[in-house]
């Protein structure tokens, strides 16, 4: 990494994202409990880089990603960008930084207004950021970034449901790219459309950062896809971080064994091998994230658990240069 981009653009420390949810009685009295929906994350984002974020369904991703954005309020913690802690700012200081980081979402279909045009929904951050350019320098930069994400001028006039799912996603693209952002949150942008489309958009997202000099947060299920779009990678559990490495250390030597399965779950695209391939099924539940295990919250499904794992919280230490991994046993 060159001396220019040392300095994290986006650090986030110690996140916890706590909702308060009705107990298992039915009176309205009742005491309400704490759903540990993130539970302590941290990391650092540099210009022009791409953290892929990866995790079953449930584990904090998408909630991460809003609490970066205040779209969902942090409980505890830091989110510190370009040198400022945004969990301490004002709502005139959001309104600056959102120009910044800009949020593709993971429906496409449903984060467009269908009341409006196209040319309304990626022109709507101009007219509120920038309120100073006419409508005519609007219409233009809207034009240029059309073109720019693959989008025809003639379609500039019709609503979201004459698109399909992946044109829908280039507007959410279009939009997000409009303000010249930063950084792009990406929640699993291609989960909802087809292998051949999801290609086109993944291409889309790397041409941009390289002439953008983008830094890309890019959640998704799809371990593939995040091997082939990352640069680093984080994976989580019940709300916590089990390990964070760049994309070949974790890929070629994963250090924590929640990794190791996930990894073992990619399909080969080769009939012989994928045959022979041994799947290191996780046994039992996900727990719940109002009652999480004591310790290492993965330590009830781990094939390696011992005693210390129920009374010690891992936190995530550096095991190389290049991996850091939450195992006590790594």
């Amino acid at each position: 990494m060159s001396e220019a981009v040392k300095q994290p653009i986006l650090s986030v420390r110690n996140v916890k994202v706590h909702f308060q949810v009705k107990g298992g009685d039915a009176w309205p009295w009742s005491p309400r409990k704490t759903l540990k929906a993130v539970d302590g994350v941290s990391f650092d984002l540099y210009a022009g880089e791409t953290l892929g974020v990866v995790g079953e369904s449930g584990c904090g991703k998408s909630t991460l990603s809003r609490a970066i954005l205040n779209l969902i309020p942090a409980t505890e913690g830091e989110i510190v960008w370009m040198g400022k802690d945004l969990r301490q700012g004002s709502d005139k200081d959001w309104l600056s930084v959102r120009k910044d980081i800009q949020m593709i979402f993971q429906d496409p279909l449903a984060s467009l207004n269908p009341r409006m045009t196209i040319a309304q929904i990626i022109g709507e951050p101009l007219r509120v950021h920038k309120p100073e350019l006419s409508a005519d320098e609007v219409m233009k930069r809207v034009k240029a970034i059309m073109k720019r994400v693959g989008l025809r001028e003639q379609m500039i006039n019709r609503y979201p449901h004459e698109f399909s799912g992946g044109q829908c996603q280039r507007i959410g693209i279009a939009r997000a790219l409009i303000l010249e952002p930063k950084l792009i949150i990406c929640d699993e942008p291609v989960s909802a459309l087809d292998v051949s489309i999801q290609a086109q958009i993944i291409n889309l997202l790397k041409e941009l950062q390289r002439e953008m000099g983008l830094a890309l947060i890019f959640i998704a299920h799809d371990l593939a896809v995040v091997k082939h779009i990352s640069d680093r990678i984080l994976v989580m559990y019940l709300g916590r971080e089990m390990e964070l490495a760049k994309k070949h250390a974790l890929y070629d030597v994963p250090s924590h064994p929640y990794t190791r399965a996930l990894l073992s779950a990619i399909p080969i695209p080769d009939p012989r091998l994928e045959k022979n391939k041994v799947i290191q099924i996780l046994q039992g539940d996900l727990p719940s994230p109002i009652n999480p295990p004591s310790g290492c919250v993965f330590r009830t499904r781990c094939p390696l658990a011992v005693e210390r794992c129920a009374q010690e919280v891992p936190k995530l230490r550096k095991l190389s240069s290049d991996t850091q991994s939450s195992c006590l046993l790594a």
